[in-house]
């Protein structure tokens, strides 16, 4: 029987501890899944963290055996490595999985998903839902392949809230340790990141942005298929807190506007940022919306665009995963 056609009503989270996990679990609190049968499991070094759910206290447990029995859904939102170990028990429960660490990227049961993909209801697809990053390459590959994109290229700029939350603390602690001349902390980071930027974390560092770039690429290039293009992506160290800001450059075969850039972006989901909005920065996106700055006047050359933007790295997903799972309850 598949799963959606089950009569259980218990949610997984595994991974509930990362923030990722936390804004998933308020999300799911707001949506018709509220009153559903939360269950919150992560690794061993967060099992036994106090949290709620429902609005009762509830503790985090390590992933047992029976963890992920009698489920309906199945959220991974802790690392990859996490997701990996723990995703053979979780398809044995019968449950609809949703992946939002990556970790099942390459998986022969794993789809892919973003906010314009069809979806239809099939018994055991695992679902991995896309990263900010990799949501914004394809919604701007759907907008511009509309203008005769020829080449795209993206810079994202990673805060530290995508290590978590020592990644915030430690950025949180060379700062003001640093104000007052005292050496740093580098435990998360292997590397002085509070004022500067980066193109890699220290070699004992965990965090590592090769791995990012590539879960961004392994996710954005299967679904590029008529889209045409193939982004050229890079990812670099931003010494800010949260939301990724990134820098785009399109190239298209022929002349467009201003105008029509803004409506083909707009089309695909975009939030187009005024000029009286201010500027626009990692701040400006605290909420689940693609922000995107089209350039001013004329561009340098025919053809060539250079734009701005933001993306909230945690709502984006979490919110995603969330109307992706809304979609497939009958």
């Amino acid at each position: 029987m598949p799963s959606f056609e089950r009569e259980s009503k218990r949610i997984v989270i595994a991974g509930a501890s990362s923030l990722l996990g936390a804004e998933l679990k308020s999300l799911l609190e707001e949506s018709r899944f509220a009153g559903w049968d939360l269950r919150l499991v992560d690794e061993e070094l967060a099992a036994g963290t106090l949290t709620e759910a429902g609005g009762e206290p509830a503790v985090i447990q390590p992933v047992e055996e029976g963890s992920f029995e009698r489920a309906r859904l199945v959220f991974f939102t802790g690392s990859p490595e996490f997701t990996r170990v723990n995703l053979a028990a979780a398809r044995a429960s019968g449950a609809t999985l949703f992946d939002l660490s990556g970790g099942s990227l390459g998986e022969k049961e794993t789809r892919l998903w973003h906010p314009r993909a069809e979806v239809k209801l099939e018994k055991g697809p695992n679902y991995a839902v896309l990263s900010a990053p990799a949501t914004v390459a394809v919604a701007l590959l759907d907008a511009l392949n509309t203008v005769g994109l020829y080449r795209l290229g993206l810079i994202f700029f990673r805060p530290v809230s995508e290590a978590g939350r020592r990644g915030i603390e430690e950025l949180e602690s060379q700062t003001s340790q640093l104000l007052s001349v005292q050496s740093t902390g580098q435990a998360v980071f292997d590397t002085q990141v509070a004022f500067g930027m980066l193109n890699r974390y220290g070699a004992a560092s965990r965090e590592n942005l090769s791995a990012i770039r590539a879960r961004i690429c392994a996710e954005v290039s299967p679904l590029v298929g008529k889209r045409g293009v193939l982004p050229s992506i890079q990812i670099v160290h931003a010494p800010v807190f949260y939301g990724y800001t990134f820098a785009a450059l399109a190239e298209t075969a022929s002349v467009t506007t201003r105008a029509k850039l803004a409506e083909v972006c707009q089309d695909a989901g975009f939030l187009i940022w005024k000029d009286a909005d201010g500027p626009l920065g990692n701040l400006s996106a605290e909420d689940s919306t693609m922000h995107l700055e089209l350039p001013e006047g004329n561009p340098p050359q025919a053809g060539a665009w250079w734009s701005w933007g933001a993306v909230d790295n945690i709502k984006l997903p979490a919110a995603n995963a969330v109307k992706l799972a809304e979609k497939l309850m009958p």
